[in-house]
This record gives C-alpha cells, sequence and structure tokens, in this order.
C-alpha cells in the first residue's frame, strides 16, 4: 500500500482560504465512490493559525502506480482545479507501508 500525503498553501484573505478550503475538502471526500483504486482518503483544514500550511490529504492506494492513475482521474482532477488561482504551494511525499 502507497500513502500520498500532500500539503496545501493557499492565498488570499483567512476567510478566501477557508471557503476555498472546503469547497476543496468537501470534493476530496467524495473521491473515494468515484476512483476504484482509491482506498481512503482523508482531508484535513489546519486550525492553527500559527502554521503556514491550509490543508492536508492523506490518500491510500494499492501501489505506486495507483498514485498516477488517482492523479489523472477526472473527478481528481476537477477537484485540483478548485484551487486554481489560490495555490500558493504544495509539497508531497509518497511512501510504500
Amino acid at each position: 500500500m502507497v500513502k500520498h500525503i500532500v500539503t496545501f498553501k493557499l492565498t488570499g484573505t483567512d476567510a478566501e482560504r477557508a471557503e476555498v478550503a472546503a469547497r476543496f475538502k468537501a470534493a476530496l471526500d467524495a473521491l473515494p465512490g468515484q476512483i476504484d483504486v482509491l482506498e481512503s482518503i482523508e482531508v484535513g483544514i489546519n486550525e492553527n493559525p500559527a502554521e503556514q500550511w491550509d490543508v492536508v490529504l492523506t490518500a491510500v492506494v494499492p501501489t505506486m502506480a495507483d498514485v498516477e492513475i488517482y492523479a489523472k482521474h477526472p473527478a481528481h482532477v476537477a477537484a485540483a482545479a478548485l484551487l486554481a488561482g489560490h495555490k500558493a504551494d504544495r509539497a508531497c511525499v509518497d511512501y510504500n507501508f
């Protein structure tokens, strides 16, 4: 199994970032029913104002090849598009466990 962990830093006011993060989370939370290789996904919105990152997701897929299948799936592409114009930075780690 592979864990795919991604963090996002968003742009805008606190209210704008919170709105974008909430829409993004809702779209990601719907993905397990739409993407066969996606075993699970957990999405968190940062609640600590002292930290710089806004959203984190942890997805679980069977293999490293499935990370690419997940990433290219139209439902995931649509969810990622919600960040257009709002994404300041992204960091990712994929590992077998």
